[in-house]
């Protein structure tokens, strides 16, 4: 069983990433990184990935997080957050990146955001 599964789909402009599993140091991490990558390189630019079935993240996959941010964001797109476990919101909370991401509870808000 892969750290991480990821499952696309399109929501009107957006496109959504179901994440199940651990961002993690590794493999978790990576597939991050490479579904990002991918993403980018077909032009879709806006970005939601939803954190529902996330049951943990570290520190590498915060910093992956991150740089995912950064690299949607240099190419003029959004990176925003759905359904953050308390455990991923506390985390964000105490490395102050809260003020960083928009992050959403409900799905429709967050695709509707990005109009």
């Amino acid at each position: 069983m892969a750290e991480l599964n990821i499952k696309e789909r399109q929501a009107d402009s957006v496109t959504v990433l179901d994440m199940q599993g651990r961002i993690t140091i590794g493999e978790g991490s990576v597939a991050l990184r490479n579904a990002i990558r991918k993403l980018l390189e077909e032009g879709k630019k806006n970005i939601l990935l939803n954190l529902a079935g996330v049951s943990y993240v570290d520190s590498s996959g915060i910093g992956e997080l991150v740089s995912s941010f950064t690299s949607v964001n240099k190419e003029g797109g959004k990176l925003k957050l759905l359904k953050l476990t308390q455990k991923i919101q506390d985390l964000l909370a105490i490395t102050k990146l809260l003020t960083v991401f928009d992050t959403f509870e409900e799905e429709q808000e967050a695709i509707d955001s990005y109009k």
